[in-house]
Parts: structure tokens; C-alpha cells; sequence
């Protein structure tokens, strides 16, 4: 028998990037404390990475409590809040990086490019199914292509709002009301609003322009808020749905699931996993969840959001490709509630990322 003594197994590097520029920035830190105190730290050595509002780099410590959400103060990343990162380089040899960005510069292929560009695996969908995923607009030109339900919408693009408000509320007036103006590009219910009343379009398409000058209106649609998670295949095996889950709107106090609910604990809605539904209509949800995730040709993880409506029928809302991901998110408690706990979702996306080369695939 040798006396050497075994070595220990070197641990899998991984660099979370969270923060950024976008005005999901909060929510972006407040994933990072939940992944931060999720990963397994037998397994994986952990760089948090964080990313300043005007982009840049720090290299924070690893106490994951100065990025949770609070109702009082929100968590952001700051540049005194760790050593300043130049370049990749300057984090040395990482394995794989989890990019934990909500929103535009991060979510939106941006980030991807540049971990393409540098040859680094990353957790979640590519550049180009990042791109369509963050921009609701191709995203339902994508979906309706491959034969999915979506609803009735108007794009307001920049160009058109500062030429022909009038032809572009014409557009609008013949959307069947209430209707939802929301930002093209941006999650977190941010830049959100229910219109009852065609008088007030016009400053509510303002308020979604503060945050994107590329507007969408959608037709409300009567029904249930019924969410399903997709999990990228093992080894060129079909994605994977979790049960689907539902949000409760308490409409004596919210109007729509608003940011306040998602993430400060208001109690203007709750969520219930797994929904309450017939078992055909939640394997309807399941199966237009994955195509929805094939469509656009997601990878690792995604959220996809629907209606069930009064008689059954699901229609498409929109898809997520790096949705909310702290331990109360819907995500990871639809994945919960199928079995897989929250580590154990994290150490998933992480290895479905080791596994896949960079580059064309």
C-alpha cells in the first residue's frame, strides 16, 4: 500500500455575477444571498462578483446577509464594497460562472457574448435565446411562429411614440381593456401598469419608457397567473418541467402582481405550488412550458408564465430565462414542491453548465 497521501479533489470555481445595470439590481443581489447560502462550499469554491450600477466589477466578500432584501433598504452593490475587478483575468482560473443579472447588461446576451468571447462555461440559456428571451416583442413573434398561444399586443417603439402618439394609440384603443403596458425589456413587474381606462394610456406608457423607451400594451386576459419551471435536459436529454405553480392576486389590495408582493413579503398575493388544477390542464402547462423553452432555443434554466383562463385554455405570457431565484422565488419552489430542493437546484444548473461546451452547439 502507498504511503503518499491522497490529495483532495480540487473544487469546482465558480464566479457568481450579480448586481448590474439594470433596474432589477436589488433583486439580482438578493439571488446572490440565496445561491451564496445554497452552494454546496464542499464542492464548489465560490467568487461573488458583484457589478456596480455603472458597470463595474468587485470582488466582494462572501457574506451573503449584506445582500438580502429588506423592505427598509434595498441591498446594491457598491465600489467600496470589495477589490476592484480590471479583467477576467484578474479572477484567476474559474470553472464556470453563474450569472445571476436580472434584466438588460445581463440577462439579455450581453454577458453571455463576453463569457462566449472569453471561452468560460455559464449557467443559463445563450446569446441569442438570452436576447429574444429579455425582449417581449420577438419573443412573442418567436413563440407565435412555432404555433403557441399568446395573447393580442401593440409594440410602442421610441420612433414611433416621438413621430405619431395618435396613430400609436389608435393602435392601442383596439386592444379589448384593461390592458397592461409594460417596458419590452425589463422584469420584476418594473415599469408595470393595469389601464382600466383609455385616459390614462398615455401616462402609463410613460412610466413604462422610463424604463425602456420600447413599449408592449397586452389585452388582459381573464384567467389564472400559472407559472411552470424548465430544467435544460442531462446529456442531450428533452428539458424538464416542473408542477406548475399559481399566483393568488388579492385584488381588494393589488391590481396585478406587483414588486412589493414578489419580493418584500407584502401580502397582496401568494403563491402556491403545485397549482390547483385538473391534471390535463397542468400537463397542458407543462407541455407548452418546455416548447416555449425549445422555441427560443433556452438552456439551463427558464420560467415560463401563462393564463389559464375560465375555460381552460393556456395562453402564453412570457418566458424568463434567468427568472427570480432566491429560496421564496417561484422558481425554486415549483422545483421544491417537485422534489428538488434549492441546493440541490444549484448544484444542478451548475453541473448542466460543466457539462456543455462554449461556443456553437
Amino acid at each position: 500500500m502507498s504511503d503518499e497521501i491522497a490529495r483532495p479533489i480540487p473544487k469546482v470555481r465558480v464566479a457568481l455575477l450579480f448586481g448590474g445595470r439594470s433596474g432589477e439590481h436589488a433583486i439580482s443581489a438578493a439571488t446572490a444571498a440565496g445561491v451564496m447560502k445554497a452552494i454546496n462550499r464542499d464542492k464548489y469554491e465560490v467568487l461573488p462578483v458583484g457589478i456596480t450600477r455603472d458597470g463595474q466589477w468587485v470582488l466582494t466578500g462572501g457574506d451573503s446577509t449584506r445582500w438580502e432584501l429588506a423592505a427598509s433598504k434595498l441591498p446594491e452593490v457598491t465600489s467600496d464594497a470589495g477589490s476592484a475587478v480590471a479583467t477576467l483575468a484578474d479572477l484567476g482560473q474559474v470553472d464556470v460562472v453563474f450569472p445571476l443579472l436580472h434584466g438588460p447588461f445581463g440577462e439579455d446576451g450581453t454577458i453571455q457574448g463576453l463569457l462566449e468571447l472569453a471561452d468560460v462555461r455559464y449557467v443559463g440559456a445563450g446569446v441569442l435565446a438570452s436576447a429574444v428571451g429579455m425582449d417581449k416583442h420577438f419573443m412573442k413573434i418567436v413563440f407565435a411562429g412555432h404555433g403557441l398561444p399568446v395573447g393580442p399586443y401593440v409594440v410602442i417603439t421610441n420612433r414611433d411614440w416621438e413621430r405619431n402618439q395618435a396613430d400609436v394609440l389608435a393602435r392601442a384603443q383596439q386592444l379589448t381593456y384593461p390592458v397592461f403596458v409594460k417596458p419590452a425589456r425589463a422584469g420584476s413587474s418594473l415599469g408595470v401598469t393595469r389601464v382600466d381606462d383609455p385616459a390614462d394610456l398615455v401616462k402609463a406608457i410613460e412610466e413604462a419608457r422610463f424604463h425602456d423607451p420600447k413599449v408592449l400594451v397586452e389585452q388582459g386576459i381573464e384567467g389564472r397567473e400559472i407559472e411552470c419551471a424548465v430544467l435544460g435536459g442531462r446529456d442531450g436529454g428533452p428539458p424538464r418541467a416542473s408542477v406548475p405553480g399559481e399566483i393568488v392576486v388579492d385584488h381588494d389590495q393589488a391590481e396585478f402582481y406587483d414588486f412589493e408582493a414578489k419580493y418584500l413579503g407584502g401580502t397582496q398575493a401568494r403563491t402556491q405550488a403545485p397549482a390547483d388544477l385538473p391534471e390535463h390542464v397542468a400537463e397542458r402547462v407543462r407541455d407548452l412550458a418546455v416548447r416555449a423553452f425549445e422555441a427560443i432555443d433556452a438552456e439551463g434554466l427558464a420560467r415560463v408564465d401563462t393564463f389559464v383562463t375560465p375555460q381552460g385554455e393556456v395562453v402564453i405570457n412570457e418566458i424568463n430565462t434567468m427568472p427570480g431565484f432566491t429560496p421564496i422565488s417561484m422558481y425554486s419552489k415549483m422545483w421544491e414542491a417537485s422534489g428538488l430542493s434549492y441546493s440541490d437546484l444549484v448544484d444542478e444548473l451548475i453541473q448542466l453548465a460543466l457539462e456543455r461546451p462554449t461556443g456553437l452547439r
